[in-house]
């Protein structure tokens, strides 16, 4: 038997988890190795899916994982929410995009558990119907700075309040302090989903789809404060123990 290191219970099996592409850097696909240790020391067997324009392969990736990770990245392609660039918007790829939001779109289907980090919660929110914000210059009202220059990336940079009778709040409490690297953020939710969780500013910080057995995006990077935040291990704990279920 295997145990989930942050709560203890027990699991029958290490679940298979699809870690899906980063992105690219001079042709290659990448995926940090943050992310791939996350899901080792919480039970899971890494198992990282590269990009690959083909249905079959995506019905493939689908049968073969338990569970499911989208990670931080670059932008989004701003036409694949209904709007054409602005000021602000950064580097793009639209066949990772297209590749990704198919791969969400299948997912939610089969209603196999899955998280989504910073890219990956735009990618999910995306996904179901909604929009982002290019730049947060282009939301109203003052906002905090969510690009921080920390020396390292499991240092903590604003607070976030979680809403009660959310299934986030079950893993990380309701006020938790989180990194933050993104300049972009969510405007109109997608169908389906909700506000988990907010900054001081009203930034969303993480959305869920309360339908789905597991099916939470944040903005921040649990995976860069795996080893120093009991409330992150907490949350990959419970989203392997859920792939494993």
């Amino acid at each position: 038997m295997n145990k989930t290191p942050s709560s203890g219970r027990r699991i029958s099996h290490k679940p298979k988890i699809g870690i899906v592409v980063c992105g690219f850097i001079d042709n290659r696909q990448f995926v940090t190795n943050a992310y791939i240790q996350s899901v080792r020391y919480s039970g899971g067997i890494p198992l990282i899916l590269p990009l690959i324009r083909s249905d079959r392969i995506l019905e493939e990736y689908l049968e073969l994982c338990d569970g499911f990770l989208f990670c931080g990245g670059n932008d989004i392609t701003p036409l694949l929410f209904g709007q054409e660039p602005k000021n602000g918007n950064g580097k793009t790829n639209i066949t990772l995009d297209l590749f990704q939001i198919r791969l969400m779109k299948q997912l939610l289907q089969t209603k196999k558990p899955f998280l989504s980090i910073c890219r990956g919660m735009q990618v999910f929110n995306v996904a179901c119907g909604g929009s982002i914000y290019q730049d947060l210059s282009l939301r109203p009202g003052e906002h905090l700075d969510h690009m921080q220059q920390s020396f390292s990336r499991d240092e903590i940079s604003h607070k976030i309040t979680v809403r009660p009778d959310t299934r986030l709040k079950q893993y990380i409490g309701s006020t938790l302090y989180v990194n933050s690297y993104h300049h972009q953020a969510l405007d109109q939710i997608g169908d389906g989903l909700i506000v988990s969780a907010t900054a001081s500013d009203g930034t969303v910080e993480a959305i869920e789809m309360p339908s789905h057995p597991f099916a939470i995006g944040v903005q921040w990077h649990p995976e860069s404060m795996y080893r120093t935040s009991p409330e992150m291990r907490e949350l990959f704990g419970s989203f392997i123990l859920r792939a494993a279920a």
